[in-house]
């Protein structure tokens, strides 16, 4: 049985497809159409899928989506109503979005891949995001929370899973988000909303926050967890693209212009900004008070998230938990849930947001719908597509690229760590690319982290990113303890999914500092000895040559850019950037 999972039309499209309960391919349409956050229909991505599993359109059992488009128009509706008229343009623009086409998903589905009106089926939307997670966990029963901006009208939930059969239990109402306050704060604060949340939490270790009495102002916290935001601070529910109201700015000041580089007097003013501005103290001094700002807004949702893990805990008397939803991104509540709460185990999906919820509506229909059993366990992120050696072998001869072809991959493995050890960076592409927005040792950027001058390097001769975000650690798992405050390695999920933060151990911080952030943490992945071999012996060979068990891996992209996906992609991004080497498969090419 084949069934189609989608998301689309408003944060990442996606497509994933199921065989018989086990998940065959997957990937958000913006690796294929090359748009950053592609939210239209995911023509490319459907393709692939049905390509990778060989098999047409035509023998999908199920295409499923994953929300119910008209309850999500009931809630743009009705909230229009009950705002008007300050809701006025939000109003006309949903209907000139909706009444034409968002209203009719399964139209569209239909019509595209020339299927049964009866083999098309809707979930709501945070019975996918549990899903998501549920289905792909390595539990028999566990409790199930799910946090973001808002589905339908729901914008929290959480239930137990229980076998193949998933119960939510309790749900938050639309406008009382967390995921919604945290994307408010996030254009406050100068980045685009549902793409910039990342950066807040990246700038947030350069603050301290003096300011949560003020964040917590902004709502009521239940004793569950649950919160009901105070309305006079916002406008997200009554305008297009206004979050925050004049009660807002009374609190915490006039927004940060975005066009302005972000940096503190912690953060250092990179190179690649160019020449110090004459007013450098006077502006460094007002992005304390931003970075402060965010210090308090992640604490805040932290503290909140924590509570409501706590009575999860206690209404469900459950031993293992999973998270979804975009607010299931923020790696530094993970691992305060990790290391504080109750639970003896959490997972959460690598692709927590709304891409993952395709695949979680795929899998809902699949087991708590049909009935099926469970067999299927996602303990790896590969899932998108590959390119053979061949297929690399011929695009390469085409453009006339010198490269060399190394046989053995033992000796490919040491001559990259031998690379990374003279502090060369090495673009690395191999296998299928990673189902989520992650990159995973498949489509990533290497580095040295033993050298402090490693991140500004990265940054100004690749990334091209902001100073403040961090790089990640890739560790072998077995060694994961020695580095970091982490227990359970070869159990822990999210630190394989590179989805949790936890302290680097003080004795290592001087050791490894182009991947300990300000604040003594980093958003660590572990690597185990059977999932990614290359990846693994590379960091087995930098071992050898320099003691380290630990490499710098960031996601192999410019800014702006999706993560890499063909060689072709891959070749320009190497161009375009600073790297040194370029691995894929077993050619090397260099500059």
């Amino acid at each position: 049985m084949y069934i189609l999972g989608l998301s689309f039309f408003y944060h990442e499209a996606a497509a994933a497809l199921i065989k018989d309960g086990e998940l065959v391919a997957a990937s958000a349409e913006e690796r294929f159409s090359r748009k950053k956050h592609d939210s239209s229909y995911p023509e490319l991505a459907i393709k692939f899928c049905l390509e990778q599993a060989g098999i047409s359109e035509k023998d999908l059992d199920y295409v499923v989506f994953y929300e119910k488009p008209f309850l999500k128009f009931e809630r743009l509706f009705l909230t229009s109503l009950a705002t008007y008229p300050d809701s006025y343009r939000l109003f006309r623009e949903s209907m000139l979005s909706f009444l034409p086409e968002k209203l009719w998903v399964t139209s569209i589905i239909r019509d595209k891949l020339d299927i049964n009106r009866g083999k098309i089926l809707t979930v709501p939307h945070h019975i996918s995001h549990a899903a998501s997670s549920y289905y792909c966990s390595p539990f028999e029963e566990a409790a199930v929370l799910t946090l973001d901006g808002v589905g339908e009208w729901s914008c929290g939930s959480y239930g137990i899973g229980t076998l193949n059969k998933l119960r939510i239990s309790k749900e938050i109402r639309f406008p009382h988000s967390i995921g919604l306050l945290y994307s408010a704060f996030t254009a406050f604060l100068g980045f685009e909303v549902n793409d910039g949340e990342y950066k807040v939490m990246g700038m947030a270790p350069y603050g301290t926050p003096k300011y949560a009495d003020k964040v917590y102002q902004l709502m009521k916290v239940n004793s569950d967890g649950s919160i009901k935001l105070n309305m006079k601070y916002f406008r997200f529910h009554n305008s297009p693209d206004q979050n925050v109201t004049s009660n807002f700015t009374e609190l915490f000041g006039e927004p940060r212009d975005k066009d302005l580089h972000f940096f503190t007097p912690a953060s250092g003013y990179p190179s690649y900004f160019g020449d110090k501005p004459s007013n450098y103290e006077e502006i460094a001094k007002l992005n304390q008070h931003y970075a402060d700002i965010a210090a308090s807004l992640q604490l805040v949702t932290e503290e909140i998230i924590l509570k409501m893990v706590d009575h999860v805990h206690t209404k469900t008397k459950q031993e293992n938990l999973v998270i979804a939803g975009g607010v299931g991104l923020n790696s530094v509540a993970n691992g305060r849930v990790v290391r504080e709460s109750k639970f003896r185990h959490v997972y959460i999906q690598p692709a927590a947001g709304d891409d993952g919820a395709a695949l979680g509506a795929a899998l809902y229909v699949y087991h708590h719908i049909l009935g099926n059993k469970r067999k299927f366990v996602m303990t790896h992120a590969y899932y998108g597509k590959d390119f053979s050696e061949k297929e690399i072998k011929s695009f390469l001869d085409s453009k006339k690229i010198k490269y060399r072809f190394v046989e053995d991959k033992d000796k490919l493995a040491s001559f990259v760590a031998d690379a990374l050890s003279k502090k060369e960076v090495v673009g690395l592409y191999q296998g299928r690319f990673e189902w989520g927005p992650r990159a995973l040792g498949n489509r990533s950027i290497i580095a040295d982290p033993r050298s402090e001058e490693m991140k500004e390097i990265v940054n100004t001769k690749i990334k091209f990113r902001e100073p403040y975000r961090p790089f990640a650690p890739a560790v072998l798992e077995e060694k994961a303890n020695e580095y970091f405050e982490l227990k359970d390695a070869n159990s822990n999920y999210l630190a394989k999914f590179m989805l949790m933060v936890c302290p680097v151990k003080e004795d290592k911080k001087k050791l490894i500092p182009a991947v300990t952030h300000v604040d003594g943490s980093a958003r660590l992945q572990t690597v185990d000895k059977d999932t990614n071999p290359l990846y693994r012996k590379i960091i087995e060979k930098f071992e050898e040559k320099t003691g380290v068990a630990v490499i710098m891996n960031t996601s192999f992209n410019l800014k702006g850019e999706p993560i890499v996906t063909t060689p072709e992609n891959a070749y320009n991004t190497f161009m375009k950037s600073g790297l040194d080497y370029l691995v894929m498969e077993r050619f090397v090419i260099s500059k």
